[in-house]
C-alpha cells in the first residue's frame, strides 16, 4: 500500500495560516490581554453529552490515572482568571472524538478568551471587531448582524424554540422533509432545536454576513448564566458566516452550586443514554467556589474560519496533515 506524505494543503495556506496567528496575537496585545498555555492532557474532562473524547493511560506508578485530551482548554483557563490572571486568551490544539467531515477533524485549532468585566454585549463587539480584522485581508468588509435565537428560528421555522410542543416540532419535520428527525428526536427539546436548526435555520442566513445569533435556550447552555428576565433564555452567543458555526460564547457561569448540579444532570443523561461516563472536574469547581471574577468568554474555530477566508471546500484543504481526512461525494 502507498502512504502519501505529503501535506493535504497547500504550502501558501500555511503561510495565510502564520499570517492570521501573527494577526490575532497583535490584537490582543494591543488590548492588553494576556496569552496563555494550559495542559492538553488533564484528569478531567467536560460532561456536556454532545461531545465526545480522547482518553489515555499515563503509566506512571502507583495510580497509572486515565488523562482526558481536551475538548476545551476553559477549565484551566478558568482557574487562571480565578488565581488573579485578568483577561486571558489562548491559541491551542483541541480534541473530540467521533467528528469528521467536511468541517470537522479529531484535532482543531482554537483560539479562546475571556475577558474580565464584560457582559455579553461587549464580548460580541469585541468579536466582530477581530473577524472583521481578519478577514478584510482577504475580502470585502463583512456586515454584522446580531439577531436573537428566538426570532431567527421563528423567522426560518415559524416555531417559537422557547415552547416545545412534539406535534409541532413533528410537523416542522415534515414540512421541511426530514422524517428521520421524528426517531432521533423523539421527545428531547434540545435535540430537536439542535437538528432543526443544522437542517433548517443554518441554511437560512444571509452569504458573507458575520452572524452574532444570541440568547440561546436555556437547556442548551452548561455553562452560561440564566438571563435575570427570563430563565428560559441563557446568556449565550455563537458566530456564524455563510451558516457555518465559527464560535461559541457565554456570559461565564460563576456560582459553584449552579455548576455542579448542571454536571450531575448532564452526568445522569450520560449514564441513562449509555454514554462514556465521566467524573466531574473538582479543580474547577473549587477554582469557582474560591472566585470567579465577572468575565464573558468565547471560543473561536480558526480552521474553519480560514476556511471561509480562503474559500476551501473542506477544512481538509486548510491543514497540513489532517487526521480524518475529508473527500467530496463525486
Amino acid at each position: 500500500m502507498t502512504v502519501s506524505w505529503q501535506p493535504s494543503c497547500p504550502i501558501e495556506h500555511l503561510r495565510t495560516r502564520a499570517q492570521m496567528l501573527a494577526a490575532i496575537r497583535r490584537f490582543f496585545e494591543a488590548r492588553d490581554v494576556l496569552e496563555v498555555e494550559t495542559p492538553l492532557l488533564c484528569p478531567a474532562t467536560g460532561t456536556d453529552p454532545q461531545l465526545d473524547f480522547f482518553s489515555s493511560q499515563f503509566n506512571f506508578p502507583p495510580n497509572r490515572p486515565t488523562l482526558f485530551l481536551q475538548t476545551s482548554p476553559e477549565f484551566a483557563m478558568k482557574r487562571l482568571l480565578a488565581a488573579g490572571s485578568g483577561s486571558i486568551y489562548q491559541v491551542c490544539k483541541a480534541f473530540r472524538n467521533g467528528e469528521a467531515g467536511r468541517y470537522h477533524n479529531p484535532e482543531f485549532t482554537i483560539l479562546e478568551w475571556y475577558r474580565v468585566g464584560y457582559d455579553l454585549r461587549q464580548l460580541m463587539v469585541e468579536v466582530a471587531e477581530l473577524l472583521q480584522q481578519l478577514l478584510q485581508s482577504f475580502s470585502a468588509v463583512l456586515p454584522t448582524k446580531q439577531i436573537s435565537y428566538q426570532q431567527l428560528f421563528l423567522d426560518s421555522t415559524g416555531l417559537d424554540p422557547l415552547i416545545f410542543s412534539v406535534e409541532d416540532y413533528r410537523d416542522c419535520a415534515a414540512a421541511n422533509s426530514l422524517p428521520e428527525a421524528v426517531e432521533l428526536c423523539g421527545d428531547d427539546h434540545a435535540l430537536w432545536l439542535d437538528f432543526i436548526f443544522s437542517h433548517r435555520v443554518q441554511q437560512m442566513m444571509d452569504k458573507d454576513t458575520i452572524y452574532l445569533l444570541h440568547g440561546y435556550p436555556a437547556i442548551q447552555s452548561s455553562l452560561a448564566r440564566l438571563n435575570v428576565d427570563d430563565s428560559r433564555i441563557s446568556e449565550r452567543f455563537e458566530v456564524f458566516i455563510n451558516g457555518v458555526e465559527l464560535g461559541n460564547g457565554f456570559y461565564e457561569l460563576a456560582d459553584p452550586l449552579e455548576q455542579e448540579a448542571r454536571f450531575d444532570k448532564e452526568i445522569a443523561y450520560r449514564l441513562s443514554h449509555g454514554l462514556p461516563a465521566v467524573a466531574k472536574d473538582d479543580a474547577f469547581l473549587q477554582a469557582l467556589k474560591f472566585g470567579l471574577p465577572d468575565c464573558s468568554g468565547v471560543a473561536i474555530g480558526l480552521d474553519r474560519l480560514l476556511m471561509i477566508a480562503l474559500g476551501s471546500a473542506s477544512i481538509s484543504d486548510v491543514l497540513a496533515f489532517p487526521v480524518a481526512p475529508f473527500e467530496a461525494k463525486s
